[in-house]
């Protein structure tokens, strides 16, 4: 997430600099052009991650995360029932 807001700010602030060179002095159309850069970058990145989230490799690593957290809870219960069993055996003092 973090690599994703420096990459728009750097898409920004290159595109402001060409943005500036476009404009001859005025910040009103300086302002504008950066926020339609922005806005533009923004589309791109959401889209960029929205194509990443309908990878089949991120498919396949939710199935892993899913398949494995099973056998772990699988796993947790194997083992509360093991002590369970150990408790009621050890004798009082």
């Amino acid at each position: 997430m973090r690599a994703s807001i420096l990459l728009l700010l750097a898409c920004t602030a290159v595109l402001a600099a060409g943005a500036r060179d476009d404009t001859s002095g005025e910040p009103d159309t300086l302002v504008k052009k950066v926020q339609e850069y922005a806005q533009k970058v923004t589309a791109k990145v959401k889209s960029a991650f929205s194509s990443l989230q309908e990878s089949e490799a991120a498919q396949q690593a939710r199935r892993w995360l899913s398949d494995n957290t099973e056998l772990a809870k699988q796993r947790l219960a194997w083992l509360k029932e093991r002590l369970q069993e150990a408790w009621k055996r050890t004798p009082a003092p």
